[in-house]
């Protein structure tokens, strides 16, 4: 089947740079920090944040000693990202059940970063959507804004515009699941110790063979040891700014 969960990291027109804290207990979702500062994501004309609900598939691991044979190139060290193209614009930290149409090969600095083009099942029109020439059909221009997104959404942070492999063409759906499924082959490998994470934290409460599993009590004790929540910062005004600039 191509249908998988997705974690929600990033609604939909938001900015805040929000991911799966990989090197914390239980994997909390945190806001990115770069030299001191938390990490928004620029508006690029003509897009403003994010321009689908943003997430991961949890159980998957782009491993970075494994070079895809696809790209050439390794992976980023991350669960495999989602872009969910439906019109409910999601909460962060829903979970929700996706329906795979196809990918997009991101290579981020030298890194094979996967993005997965999914619809959330419960989208009004999802049945119509089984394939990546369903989107381009009934969403025109919404895979090329795609493309231009990502590839120049880190422009305006003085770096050069991101590189496609497959000179940027969408692959199609069962493509997409078939590196769904090596990514989670290799999240088995992690959970399990036999490939080396790193500083990625393992811990987890259902993966009962693996080496990282903890109890309910350990995992409750690491919840309530997190810092209690404050009120939120007011989101710095330049966060609103329009970058304009020619493309390449």
């Amino acid at each position: 089947q191509n249908v998988f969960n997705m974690v929600v990291e990033v609604p939909r027109w938001t900015n805040a740079k929000m991911e799966i804290a990989t090197k914390d207990p239980l994997n909390p979702i945190k806001q990115d920090v770069k030299k001191g500062k938390l990490r928004f994501v620029a508006n690029v004309f003509p897009h403003k944040g994010y321009i689908w609900n943003y997430g991961a598939i949890p159980q998957t691991w782009e491993d970075p000693g494994h070079k895809d044979e696809n790209t050439g190139c390794c992976g980023d060290n991350d669960p495999i990202d989602v872009c969910e193209i439906g019109s409910k614009v999601c909460s962060r930290g829903e979970v929700i059940k996706v329906k795979v149409l196809g990918t997009l090969a991101l290579i981020d600095e030298g890194e094979t970063d996967w993005k997965i083009i999914a619809i959330n099942v419960e989208d009004p029109e999802a049945d119509s959507y089984n394939d990546i020439d369903d989107v381009r059909r009934m969403k025109p221009g919404y895979l090329e804004a795609t493309v231009d997104w990502f590839r120049r959404y880190k422009v305006p942070d003085g770096k050069p515009e991101n590189q496609f492999a497959f000179n940027g063409e969408f692959k199609a759906k069962d493509f997409a699941v078939s590196i769904i499924r090596s990514t989670h082959e290799h999240w088995k490998a992690l959970v399990a110790k036999k490939a080396d994470g790193g500083e990625i934290n393992c811990t987890n409460l259902t993966v009962s063979d693996s080496p990282f599993c903890c109890s309910q009590e350990c995992a409750r004790a690491t919840v309530e040891a997190a810092p209690p929540c404050e009120a939120a910062n007011p989101i710095p005004p330049e966060v609103d700014k329009w970058f304009y600039y020619q493309k390449n």
